[in-house]
């Protein structure tokens, strides 16, 4: 049995052990957070003064619409990728560009980044863009969308979507993510942080899914919003986000017959009747031939007199007379309604004597007895 003071020396043993253990966890998590603003420090020579062991090349194809452009901006890409001490080649003669690490190089990441420079370049990235590759925060990814969607007239629809009226849609995910997209043939070419690379590669490839980019543009910005705040920025954000149902509008087309299975019996279907069983059991087997043929041909009669006879309703069906509209008895007009016609006639007399624009006969009357007075005086 322990005694209390030996009690008490132990709960104060584990009140240490328990602050200890707060400690060590607070600085793990301290430890696997990476403060804001935080940026990783350059590569410089110090890091590897004595250079790279072997020389390291890569090549890469261009198309025939490029070499105008790279023939004018290559004397400022060998400029830029002079200063990481990477030599750069213009085949325009095989259509090709390489690059080289040379005795100087001592960033051993920076031919990778050189690689994917002239890979940009060929996608016909400008130049302005694709510099920014040999920047340490700055990656890059090319999307290979050719064989996603069989259907060539299908497949240009969804790339169009990706691009949207006057490239808006492009321009939207540019901003959100912080990449620069570029459209180009069979291919997306996107430069950038790595979280916004990440994105754009999830919303290319749901485009090419028939998922609009609209949806995914949505909860970009629903997210954007959610990591300023600094509560939220540790919580799970799935309750925020909004869930698109799929709607499948076009309903599959049923066919006009449906078979229909029958229910399973392990015994076979009964035998159909031959002609010889249809015979006996009509007693047609046992008359002679020349009866047979006697009854084939009232048979034969019988089938022509119903065919005439249909024609003949046919044609009699020419000669019946339409039914006739049940006449409709015109109600007498009331005597105020009537138009006394004689009155009419009168009027339109009048109206012809009289010329168009002539005044009335009254005022021609005192006209004329207004200019005598004139004369009289």
């Amino acid at each position: 049995m322990a005694t209390p003071e030996q009690a008490e020396s132990g709960k104060g043993a584990m009140g240490t052990r328990t602050s200890k253990d707060k400690k060590t966890s607070k600085g793990d998590s301290e430890l696997l957070t990476v403060p804001d603003g935080w940026k990783e420090p350059t590569f410089k020579r110090e890091d590897n003064p004595r250079g790279l062991l072997e020389e390291s090349s890569f090549a890469t194809l261009f198309p025939k619409y490029r070499e105008t452009y790279l023939k004018e901006c290559w004397p400022l890409v060998q400029k830029a990728l002079n200063e990481h001490h990477i030599s750069a080649a213009l085949d325009l003669i095989e259509g090709s560009m390489t690059v080289s690490t040379t005795k100087k190089t001592f960033d051993p990441y920076i031919i990778i980044r050189a690689r994917d420079l002239i890979k940009l370049l060929a996608r016909s990235v400008p130049f302005e863009q694709a510099v920014r590759i040999l920047e340490d925060n700055i990656a890059c990814d090319i999307i290979k969308i050719g064989s996603l969607v069989r259907n060539r007239e299908r497949f240009i629809k969804r790339r169009q979507r990706l691009i949207g009226p006057n490239g808006s849609t492009l321009k939207a995910l540019e901003l959100l993510t912080n990449c620069y997209i570029m459209v180009q043939g069979n291919t997306v070419s996107a430069l950038g942080p790595f979280n916004g690379l990440k994105e754009v590669r999830k919303v290319v490839l749901d485009t090419m899914k028939n998922i609009h980019p609209i949806y995914n543009i949505k909860t970009l910005m629903i997210k954007r919003e959610l990591s300023k705040d600094p509560e939220l920025r540790s919580q799970n954000w799935e309750r925020f986000l909004p869930k698109f149902k799929h709607k499948n509008l076009n309903k599959r087309k049923e066919p006009k017959k449906k078979n229909v299975k029958k229910e399973y019996t392990p015994f076979p279907p009964p035998q159909p009747e031959s002609q010889t069983d249809k015979e006996l059991a009509s007693g047609e087997y046992f008359l002679k031939e020349s009866q047979k043929k006697r009854k084939r041909v009232e048979e034969i009669k019988a089938k022509q007199a119903e065919a005439i006879s249909r024609r003949q309703e046919e044609r009699n069906k020419a000669f019946i007379p339409p039914k006739e509209k049940p006449v409709v008895k015109t109600k007498k007009a009331s005597a105020e309604t009537q138009i006394d016609i004689e009155v009419i006639k009168e009027k339109v007399k009048k109206a012809k004597k009289k010329k168009l624009g002539a005044l009335p006969a009254e005022e021609v009357k005192l006209k004329i007895a207004a200019d005598e007075k004139k004369k009289k005086k």
